[in-house]
């Protein structure tokens, strides 16, 4: 079993379970076909069962468990096509919409997203994932709110949810998170700036690092020099 930090107990603690646990399998701390069951899950947390069998049927809808009649749930298992296809997906609907999204976007509205820029970057830099990924989540769902598609917006929020990121954690390690972390701040300047092309060339890249770098831990540079050698 993963050694998972207890929680403190704050007011909303079936959303915190929900967090701890949906980070847990994005990163591979819960690894992929891993059984597991909400009492040793709950007693690792250091909270009831109750709370963690909740999220687990929310983790369950957004595909990250299946039920096991009996026994609990395992994590479902994501193969590189499904990561492959994931990330087509993005790319054909994240990335065109900037234009619309330059094109609307206010000043109150930049601000608002360089709070949420600035709240990734720290958890970038103190190495906190489940406070990264929950604030890179709510900074591109307000991105593109902007195109005003809710559709999209929630399509594209499932598709993250979904995505594995097994590499995550060693960036975070090394620092280089950080960099990463920057280019949310890169495409404040180019949607403040009405530069919708520019915007959608930097999403691309930054998809594309979700399905490369953050997946394995390193770069599509690196995977070659290492096919190589």
């Amino acid at each position: 079993m993963p050694d998972l930090p207890r929680l403190d107990r704050p007011q909303n603690l079936r959303e915190t379970v929900l967090t701890r646990l949906r980070t847990a399998i994005i990163t591979g701390d819960l690894a992929e076909g891993q059984l597991v069951s909400a009492p040793v899950l709950g007693q690792q947390l250091g909270v009831s069962a109750t709370p963690v069998r909740e999220a687990m049927m929310d983790l369950s809808r957004e595909g990250l468990v299946e039920t096991v009649k009996n026994k609990g749930f395992r994590v479902t298992t994501m193969t590189e096509k499904d990561l492959d296809d994931l990330a087509a997906i993005r790319l054909l609907i994240e990335p065109p919409v900037m234009h619309d999204v330059a094109a609307a976007i206010t000043e109150e509205a930049c601000e608002e997203l360089t709070r949420l820029a600035d709240a990734c970057a720290r958890g970038a830099a103190e190495e906190d994932l489940t406070e990264y990924l929950t604030q890179d989540r709510a900074f591109h769902a307000r991105v593109l709110s902007f195109a005003d598609n809710p559709q999209l917006t929630e399509l594209a929020t499932s598709l993250r949810l979904r995505t594995r990121l097994y590499g995550i954690a060693a960036l975070a390690r090394e620092g280089r998170l950080v960099a990463s972390a920057q280019e949310h701040h890169e495409l404040i300047r180019l949607l403040r700036e009405r530069d919708g092309a520019g915007a959608e060339a930097l999403l691309r890249a930054h998809i594309g690092h979700a399905r490369s770098i953050w997946a394995t831990g390193e770069d599509d540079a690196a995977a070659a020099r290492a096919g190589d050698g």
